[in-house]
């Protein structure tokens, strides 16, 4: 008799006898245990993969969003009548191409001028009734104050631990308010 075999009682019946033997037996455990333990397991990494993931992408708006601005600060791109939100848009998505697709699904701009910057400071974010965010395109001339605000929504699958919208993705921002050079 081997280690794990033992003899069920004698007046048990087959049935019994049947349940005790699968009860006793230990092949397989270590199978079994790796698919309990497995799948929270690799939810966990791959919730740690998409977070980090989800962090370089903030990280490739602010740049793009600093980038952009950059250029209306400095009078490389001057508001004009062919400037509007989609040149904008465009504009934002040239840079974060890298990490999402080439039409840039979800991405939202806003480009507004201001008398002071404490007027900038106040502005909140207004969404629409089905949850799309209220943006204008308004670029100051020389020397107004301005503020780009440039928001994604980044569509997320294992990581529900972060703070996302209602219909489930987590929205990035950036931010970046400046005075224009006297170009």
């Amino acid at each position: 008799m081997g280690g794990n075999e033992t003899t069920p009682a004698k007046g048990a019946t087959p049935k019994r006898r049947l349940l005790q033997r699968f009860i006793k037996n230990r092949d397989g455990v270590t199978a079994i245990e790796f698919a309990f333990l497995g799948l929270p397991f690799f939810l966990l990494i791959f919730a740690i993969l998409e977070a980090c993931i989800a962090f370089a992408a903030q990280q490739l708006i602010a740049n793009a969003t600093d980038d952009v601005a950059r250029q209306f600060r400095t009078g490389q791109v001057q508001a004009s009548a062919q400037f509007d939100e989609a040149r904008l848009r465009q504009m934002i998505c040239d840079r974060i191409s890298i990490l999402v697709s080439n039409t840039c699904p979800g991405l939202s701009v806003d480009l507004q001028q201001f008398d002071t910057f404490e007027d900038a400071a106040k502005t909140t974010i207004g969404f629409n009734l089905d949850g799309s965010i209220k943006t204008k395109v308004d670029l100051g001339p020389a020397l107004t104050k301005n503020m780009l605000r440039v928001f994604y929504r980044w569509p997320i699958v294992t990581n529900r631990l972060a703070e996302t919208l209602p219909d489930g993705k987590m929205l990035l921002f950036s931010s970046m308010t400046w005075q224009n050079e006297p170009f």
